[in-house]
């Protein structure tokens, strides 16, 4: 069980590192900003829990709520990964291409509901190139993360 877990984090902290690789060239072409949803997300668990910062320099919270929100995103592929890692001898059956889409799809999900829940986003009014910059990456990372499990069981 440890070493699923293991295998799984390993390969999670891989498939994060193809998320941001992927999300990194797709911003790199199109000159697009980086999202802010994360930071946003930091801001109002923090006011939601009654966290005060209006003592505190404005760029030096927006750098924390940044750190935080990066770190939420690793801590995402990470958690993810391990329980994948965990789960995958019970799902041995399913090929790891369809393993790895659903891996991504599961991770997005589990990214953007608190979001939406927290009506930062309304997944409603994306449209085809929000979707297209949300899902692409996410599969990237449940593919890579797939196979890295896949490769580091075989002996």
């Amino acid at each position: 069980m440890f070493r699923n877990a293991l295998v799984g984090a390993v390969a999670g902290a891989t498939g994060t590192l193809a998320l941001d690789i992927v999300t990194y060239a797709d911003m790199s072409i199109r000159g697009r900003a980086a999202s802010n949803m994360p930071q946003q997300l930091v801001d109002r668990l923090a006011k939601q829990v009654g966290i005060n910062t209006s003592d505190t320099p404005s760029d030096m919270v927006k750098n924390r709520e940044s750190g935080i929100g990066a770190l939420l995103g690793y801590s995402d592929g990470l958690i993810t990964g391990t329980l994948y890692g965990m789960l995958r001898p019970a799902l041995r059956d399913v090929p790891a291409p369809i393993a790895g889409i659903g891996l991504g799809l599961a991770v997005m999900a589990l990214t953007d509901a608190p979001m939406t829940a927290m009506q930062l986003t309304d997944p409603r009014q994306w449209g085809l190139s929000g979707w297209l910059s949300d899902l692409i990456p996410h599969l990237a990372y449940g593919m890579v993360t797939a196979w890295a499990v896949d490769a580091m069981r075989l002996r």
